[in-house]
């Protein structure tokens, strides 16, 4: 570690080009706080995928190998969708439409233009 302290900046910038390919310049932009943030994010996300990839390669092993008349493990649990509540979604529709009379539909074509789409043309 001796060795390495006088290089730590350029660690750090080599961390950055090959995990996120940031140039020098963008790597100067950030803050100190703003590294540490990517870099606990980036933590993260490694922990969760090799995480992922145990419960997989465990539940591959085990349904190959499991004992006849023995259900098969699923790799992926299904979750309950929660029913939209429908006073909120009346409430929002309300909203939308009032909007619209004030102000048109400009508000839509602005989206689609800003994703790169074409507009959605009613007849």
């Amino acid at each position: 570690m001796e060795i390495a302290e006088p290089y730590q900046k350029d660690i750090d910038f080599a961390f950055f080009v090959v995990n996120f390919g940031y140039s020098r310049s963008e790597y100067d932009a950030l803050t100190p706080r703003e590294i540490a943030f990517i870099r606990k994010a980036w933590e993260s996300k490694m922990v969760a995928d090799s995480y992922n990839m145990y419960n997989a390669a465990f539940t591959a092993y085990f349904n190959a190998n499991r004992p006849k008349r023995r259900k098969a493990l699923k790799l992926w649990s299904k979750k309950k969708v929660k029913k939209a509540d429908m006073e909120v979604i009346r409430d929002n529709l309300k909203i939308i439409r009032d909007v619209e009379k004030t102000e048109g539909t400009g508000w839509v074509d602005a989206i689609y233009k800003a994703n790169h789409l074409p507009p959605i043309r009613r007849s």
